[in-house]
């Protein structure tokens, strides 16, 4: 969002922090479950148009299908129970991630990935000097309805202020947990 006036209804919906009112730009960075066909699509696409060798195309068709079917939660999760009874025996006999199962394990999955994303962006607007604020408060029901977001495929994982900061800005000091509360080292 970079217009005053959708920059200045989305500050509102987030709350009114303030971050959200003072930045230059706002990015609502939403988690997308319909775009899965489309996004192994465009990897194909983009695949043979980089001359990827049709055995490298093809094993990577062959990975999609797969993952398409195990990314299926299916009616009234039925082949999520399948699944997991599946998965639980294999996992008895060698050691196997559990993929995600359920409507909500996708959209948990999806949100890691989505945050992972964030991340990256929020490191180079820092590298381009400019300074990032992630928020999580907002109200997720309204600024869904104003982006015409669908309920069924799209949640919002995050709003990101960016700017330059004030020079007047005093941050004040946060606590913080010790690292060794937080961080195991094996």
């Amino acid at each position: 969002m970079q217009s005053a006036a959708k920059k200045a209804l989305v500050a509102k919906l987030c709350l009114g922090q303030k971050p959200a009112e003072t930045a230059s730009a706002l990015v609502v960075a939403v988690t997308d479950l319909g775009s899965l066909s489309a996004t192994s699509q465009g990897q194909l696409e983009w695949m043979r148009k980089n001359n990827f060798s049709e055995e490298k195309i093809h094993a990577y068709e062959r990975r999609a299908k797969v993952g398409r079917i195990l990314f299926m939660p299916g009616p009234f999760g039925v082949f999520a129970a399948i699944k997991r009874a599946f998965f639980r025996l294999l996992n008895l006999r060698m050691v196997i991630g559990m993929p995600p199962l359920s409507r909500q394990d996708l959209f948990k999955w999806a949100t890691k990935s989505t945050s992972l994303a964030c991340q990256n962006l929020m490191i180079a607007a820092e590298a381009l000097g400019m300074n990032t604020c992630p928020m999580e408060g907002f109200d997720t029901r309204r600024l869904s309805q104003y982006l015409s977001l669908s309920g069924r495929h799209h949640e919002i994982v995050m709003v990101i202020a960016i700017g330059k900061k004030s020079l007047a800005h005093n941050e004040p000091p946060q606590w913080r947990r010790p690292l060794d509360a937080t961080v195991s080292v094996l």
